[in-house]
């Protein structure tokens, strides 16, 4: 069954943001209350007492017997609004309930158990869907909803239909999967380090050896002079070097 806290509030005079933001100053949290005919009405709580009465509950589905000015009435928490990055709550919004008037909300599914196809064919238990709706007295919320698992093997799945609550009407679409056994995952191959990258060889340059050049080559290295090349034909023979006359003599 639903567990049940109790806390209490104080009406909030004064609304905006400006006064949201003044009653957090103050260690308090804003929040409304609203539902079974009743006007939306602004209360604030204290912090540190909400934050306690929370823990280890499911808060949508947890009774709260809010006392507001000397009266209690029961109530289940709509939404809460936590701060974009710290875990503080910043409003609350209070639903009134009746014991004689059914509510719809939301409870967690739990599964339970290890399936046969996680045991012995290493598949991975995949839960799909982890809360459903439905229509129930106050008297009669389930703090949760438990699903054995245990017969699932691979390629297996439950669904909505094969909940069972009692005295309770399921809102939720019957045909919607809650868990499900899949094959093993492949191993993923790791990437190759930059260490091993930088230790692969790079590949040799290779470049045409054009004509002449060979036997040069082999010339330098037996150690000879490298063979002037031959003269292409039809070109013109060398001229012979001038021989210079010496100063004041004949030729002889």
């Amino acid at each position: 069954m639903a567990q049940t806290v109790s806390l209490s509030a104080s009406l909030r005079q004064a609304t905006g943001k400006g006064a949201a933001r003044q009653a957090r100053f103050r260690g308090r949290v804003p929040a409304v209350i609203y539902g079974h005919g009743r006007d939306t009405q602004p209360l604030e709580l204290e912090a540190k007492a909400l934050e306690k009465a929370l823990q280890g509950v499911e808060p949508a589905s947890t009774i709260i017997e809010l006392a507001v000015d000397g009266k209690t009435v029961k109530t289940l928490i709509r939404e809460i609004q936590r701060h974009p990055i710290r875990p503080d709550i910043i409003h609350v919004d209070f639903y009134e309930i009746h014991a004689s008037e059914k509510v719809k909300l939301k409870v967690p599914v739990h599964l339970v158990g290890n399936p046969d196809g996680v045991r012995n064919a290493g598949g991975v238990l995949d839960q799909v869907t982890r809360e459903v709706e439905i229509e129930v007295l106050p008297a009669n919320i389930p703090d949760r909803v438990e699903l054995d698992v245990n017969a699932l093997k691979i390629g297996d799945s439950l669904h909505v239909r094969d909940l069972t609550i009692p005295n309770a009407k399921i809102l939720t679409d019957a045909d919607l999967t809650i868990a499900t056994v899949v094959p093993p995952r492949a191993e993923e191959v790791a990437a190759p380090t930059p260490e091993a990258a930088t230790e692969v060889a790079e590949p040799e340059l290779i470049r045409k050896v054009r004509e002449g050049e060979e036997e040069e080559g082999e010339a330098a290295a037996e150690g000879g002079a490298p063979a002037k090349p031959e003269a292409k034909a039809g070109a013109a023979p060398a001229k012979a070097e001038k021989t210079e006359k010496p100063k004041g003599g004949k030729e002889s």
